[in-house]
């Protein structure tokens, strides 16, 4: 069953955007797409909040959610969150593929 978590990392003066852009440019982004369980894991701006960057993190299962969250990547990760001094907002998903199939009439 996967699991998806969105953060919400915001700052102030295009902090979370520099956070992101670190988390580019020093391979970590690449480290974590390259993770054997790691579906998903992308950066987006909200329209309406321009000092904060959501991240798209999807996993296939608890499991690998609890490797990756015991590897020394996730050290990196919270020294930069504190060099940019960033808050968090945390929604977790985990997949039930029950969509009912009238959602289909929405789906394009």
């Amino acid at each position: 069953m996967a699991i998806t978590i969105n953060i919400y990392y915001t700052g102030r003066n295009g902090s979370a955007k520099a956070f992101a852009d670190e988390m580019t440019k020093t391979g970590v982004v690449a480290q974590i797409r390259a993770e054997k369980s790691n579906l998903k894991y992308e950066y987006f701006t909200p329209f309406d909040d321009p000092e904060t960057i959501l991240l798209i993190d999807r996993w296939e299962s608890q499991e690998a959610l609890d490797i990756h969250h015991a590897s020394p990547m996730m050290g990196a990760i919270a020294k930069l969150r504190d060099k940019y001094d960033l808050t968090m907002k945390v929604e977790r998903f985990v997949d039930d593929n029950s969509a009912p199939a009238s959602d289909e009439k929405f789906i394009r």
